[in-house]
């Protein structure tokens, strides 16, 4: 799978705003009520962008996915019982399949992408978090070698504080 990978632009706005708006079609069909017009929000992606810490994957010109990697964390995190020093951990936020592109092998193969690249950074883990209520994202986390470490409460409910060693 060549998939291409890339910072994503003030240009972009709009291509990130559809496919956001698309999983959230996508998972309140399944009843999976994680995110809304509230969170996330276009804002949230400006600041990612101007902080140049959205990224953006491609296959066939086609976005396919996007993510966020930061060293930021809500108040929250500080529910976690963390087994690797907060230092050396980077933080995944925002992890956006195209439902188009889901049961491909794209939300493993993007993963596996963002950990090597968080590897290439100089951290030694990743921390996230996701929604309880979303079977999806916690078996591709758990299948993937995530543990959970506790939970944090947010707006929506309980969300799975994971960690994984790169």
């Amino acid at each position: 799978m060549n998939i291409v990978y890339r910072l994503g632009t003030k240009q972009d706005i709009d291509a990130i705003c559809l496919l956001i708006q698309q999983a959230i079609n996508e998972m309140e069909s399944h009843g999976i009520y994680q995110w809304d017009d509230i969170y996330p929000e276009r804002k949230d992606f400006e600041e990612d962008i101007e902080k140049q810490t959205l990224y953006l994957a491609y296959l066939n010109e086609n976005l396919v996915a996007l993510y966020v990697i930061s060293d930021e964390c809500d108040e929250q995190y500080q529910n976690g019982q963390w087994r690797y020093d907060e230092k050396t951990s980077y933080i995944l936020h925002r992890f956006c399949v195209s439902p188009v592109f889901q049961n491909q092998g794209i939300g493993k193969t993007v993963l596996h992408h963002v950990e090597e690249q968080i590897k290439a950074m100089g951290y030694q883990s990743v921390r996230l978090d996701t929604f309880t209520e979303n079977p999806f994202a916690q078996r591709l986390y758990l299948h993937n070698g995530y543990v959970s470490r506790g939970y944090a409460s947010w707006r929506k409910g309980k969300f799975d504080l994971m960690e994984k060693k790169l």
